[in-house]
C-alpha cells in the first residue's frame, strides 16, 4: 500500500474517482485557548496492489507533542480491498470530516494515520496562539 496524499483541509470530496481538495493548511491560528476549528477533513488517497488484498482498519488520531490522544476512541474505518482481474493496482480516496475539534493548548500537533495499527503517515499541525489586538 502507498499513502500518496495525506492531507489536512478545509473540504475535500471525491468526484469520478478524482480527489478535490479546498484549502490544504498545516496551521491554524486561535485568538483563544483553547482552540476549536469549526470544521476539517482528513484526506486521503491510497494505492493498493494485490498483496494489500484483504480487510484492513484505517485508524486516524489526533496527537499532541506529546503522543498524546487529543480525541481518544475515534472508531475506525473498514476498508476491503479486492482488485479486479485487470487491474496491477485500485486507488481509492478517503475523507474524514471533522467539527468542532479542540485544541487544549497552543504547539504542535499531528494526524497519526495508521492501516492495520501500523503507522503509514503523519500530518504535523502548528496550533498558534495569536491574540487580538487591545483596542486603543
Amino acid at each position: 500500500m502507498n499513502i500518496q496524499v495525506a492531507v489536512l483541509c478545509d473540504a475535500a470530496t471525491v468526484d469520478n474517482e478524482k480527489l478535490n481538495l479546498l484549502g490544504a493548511f498545516d496551521t491554524v491560528c486561535a485568538p483563544k485557548l483553547p482552540a476549536t476549528h469549526p470544521q476539517c477533513a482528513v484526506a486521503l488517497r491510497v494505492t493498493f496492489t494485490s498483496e494489500d488484498e484483504g480487510r484492513h482498519a484505517l485508524g486516524l488520531n489526533f496527537i499532541n507533542a506529546d503522543g498524546r490522544s487529543i480525541m481518544p476512541n475515534f472508531p475506525k474505518i473498514t476498508v476491503d480491498v479486492k482488485l479486479p482481474e485487470d487491474l496491477h493496482f485500485l486507488t481509492r480516496s478517503f475523507i474524514v470530516s471533522f467539527q468542532h475539534l479542540q485544541f487544549p493548548e497552543a504547539g504542535l500537533y499531528s494526524v497519526d494515520v495508521r492501516f492495520d495499527d501500523v503507522s503509514r503517515a503523519s500530518i504535523p499541525l502548528l496550533v498558534k496562539h495569536t491574540p487580538l489586538p487591545d483596542p486603543a
